[in-house]
């Protein structure tokens, strides 16, 4: 699996590791950082279906 690096601020971090370790909902903040882009990815295809711009399936 590919590792990208990227700068988050501060407060984002703080937030999302509320939602990480034993009484949170993820194992580790890749984890979560995963989740979230998939849910968020989800949500674009559903926008660009709604809006007729997704690619035709071949």
């Amino acid at each position: 699996m590919p590792k990208i690096s990227v700068e988050v601020p501060e407060e984002l971090l703080d937030d999302l590791d509320e939602h990480v370790g034993e009484d949170g909902k993820f194992v580790n903040r890749s984890e979560a950082i995963r989740a979230s882009m998939r849910k968020t990815l989800d949500m674009l295809d559903d926008i660009d279906a709604r809006q007729g711009r997704m690619e035709e399936e071949r």
